[in-house]
């Protein structure tokens, strides 16, 4: 813990904070308004995001490779390619991560928009390693942040799979123990009602979404053993939908124990800040309650 209390976070010159959870519950919104508003309103924070890390440093020439496999199938593209004629890259972005959606793909029937689950399984590796690789920059992106462009405060915008890369059961997990040492982690954590609310959301526009291996493997094996349909006619999409339930299930504990290295704060309250001042205060709060308890 960075900090003690409350009063210090306030009194701190260098805030620095690692927002997770479930994606949905306000951890962009809040590091956008951190970002965004102004030093005189307590903003102009240094927002790193880690899904964004993940889509151009580590995974970005994976993904512009498949962007230009599929041009390859396009005669015309294909003279272009052929004679460097053309450019193919993502134009990935902190609020628009598609292209690394796109890559991480879904499992199932090909002409569906399906991957084969041996290739699935590879690009959910390539994530893996992407993810801690991001996480584990986030110590470096702090100095570059106040050395470089003299941000003082810094908030990590983590991706909702945070907690499926570490083991936070683990006093020496190596990921945990670098972040906890540098930043005040806190927990967005959502009610039975935003859960209800995010499946009916995914359900909508089911996205790709990065599986611990086992449980993956538990999942996939479960599905295909329900539909009775080889794997290459499997619906991809409603193979998402029906892990999508279980994966919340799954994650939630491992959530809870990463809070245990940091703060929690409810995905009501993080509905009503509005400003880095109430930001300020909530995260102060929860300092104050975690104090308490001790």
């Amino acid at each position: 813990m960075i900090y003690a209390n409350g009063a210090a976070f306030r009194a701190a010159g260098n805030k620095r904070v690692l927002l997770f959870g479930m994606s949905g519950l306000g951890k962009t919104h809040l590091a956008n308004m951190l970002r965004d508003a102004s030093p005189e309103q307590g903003g102009g924070w240094f927002h790193y995001s880690v899904d964004y890390r993940i889509g151009t440093r580590y995974m970005g020439e994976f993904i512009s490779d498949n962007f230009k496999r599929e041009a390859m199938k396009v005669p015309l593209l294909r003279e272009l390619l052929m004679t460097d004629s053309v450019y193919i890259a993502s134009n990935i972005t902190f609020n628009n991560l598609a292209p690394l959606s796109t890559y991480l793909g879904k499992p199932g029937d090909p002409s569906l928009g399906g991957v084969a689950f041996g290739e699935y399984c590879k690009r959910q590796d390539q994530h893996r390693e992407a993810e801690i690789a991001a996480l584990l920059d986030t110590t470096r992106f702090i100095e570059r942040a106040r050395e470089i462009y003299g941000y003082s405060n810094f908030v990590c915008d983590s991706g909702g799979s945070i907690c499926e890369v570490v083991d936070a059961t683990d006093p020496a997990d190596p990921v945990m123990t670098e972040l906890a040492d540098n930043l005040l982690l806190v927990w967005i954590k959502g009610s039975e009602a935003h859960r209800d609310e995010l499946i009916r959301r995914f359900d909508r526009a089911p996205k790709p979404i990065y599986y611990q291996p086992d449980f993956l493997a538990e999942l996939w094996a479960e599905y295909l053993a329900q539909e009775g349909k080889p794997a290459d006619q499997v619906n991809p999409d409603a193979f998402l939908r029906f892990g999508y339930a279980r994966i919340l299930e799954h994650r939630q504990p491992r959530y809870a124990a990463m809070a245990n290295w940091g703060v929690t704060v409810t995905a009501e309250d993080v509905a009503q800040v509005r400003s880095p001042v109430d930001f300020h205060d909530l995260i102060a709060a929860a300092l104050d309650r975690r104090a308490a308890s001790a």
